[in-house]
């Protein structure tokens, strides 16, 4: 491993990290190697405390959009590593750290054990079990204001394969939301690149007040993936006649 000066445009020099190959390492192992030590949201999230880059992906999107309310309740799906639970915990003050703000509370599930995240109750849960919604919802003590995923599909390395692995995920997603979300609440969650399946996002149109489709700064310029925000869920009784609709 070796480090070369590049320029920062802001008249200082930094250090580029390039990595050698290594006997019997892939090339395009060492190629995302290099990427992980340079990239600069990976840097910042060692010195912030943050368990992955994709923490900023959540902040930037609740910068814009502002979901992640103090005293809101708030489910985060497929948790792993808990970036996304670690600044939502901040943001609805799920540690009580402002006294002047309502607490709000921040609930992770996944398949696998995730180490502990302060201010967030975490299980060990594969929420496309039948009775998932209600465990959640007892854990919460109600609904949710927020359900978030930044879920993926396990890569096959077939592309037509993968892409309906990810929509499959989002709808799962989009239906446990309907079943554990408060009226006005939100679902955000990963898609791919062209936003949502026209008929998933004919059903978020019509089940949320508002859809948007985006990729934030955080989420590398080579990655096929977006994020959609919905807000405004209009209510259970929406959401299933929507399911009849479509059923029909």
């Amino acid at each position: 491993m070796t480090q070369e000066k590049g320029s920062s445009g802001r008249g200082q020099r930094e250090l580029r990290v390039r990595v050698k190959t290594a006997k019997g390492r892939k090339l395009s192992s060492t190629l995302w190697l290099e990427r992980q030590l340079n990239d600069p949201y990976v840097i910042r999230a060692k010195k912030e405390g943050f368990r992955g880059r994709a923490a900023y992906k959540i902040l930037e999107l609740d910068d814009r959009y502002g979901f992640l309310k103090p005293g809101g309740r708030v489910v985060d799906l497929g948790c792993a590593p808990g970036g996304w639970c670690q600044v939502a915990v901040e943001r609805v003050n799920a540690l009580g750290q402002n006294p002047k703000k309502p607490v709000g509370t921040v609930l992770g599930v996944d398949l696998q054990e995730v180490e502990p995240i302060p201010g967030a109750e975490i299980h060990q849960l594969d929420f496309l079990d039948d009775d998932a919604d209600e465990k959640v919802k007892g854990w919460l003590g109600g609904r949710a204001d927020v359900v978030m995923s930044d879920m993926a599909a396990a890569a096959s390395g077939h592309k037509a394969t993968d892409h309906l692995r990810i929509v499959a995920l989002v709808e799962a997603a989009l239906a446990f939301a309907f079943d554990v979300l408060e009226d006005d609440g939100t679902f955000v969650a990963k898609v791919l690149a062209g936003g949502a399946e026209s008929e998933m996002q004919t059903m978020l149109k019509r089940n949320f007040r508002k859809v948007a489709n985006v990729k934030p700064p955080a989420s590398r310029s080579d990655s096929s993936e977006k994020f959609v925000v919905a807000q405004g869920f209009r209510g259970r009784q929406v959401a299933a006649d929507a399911e009849d609709d479509a059923n029909e």
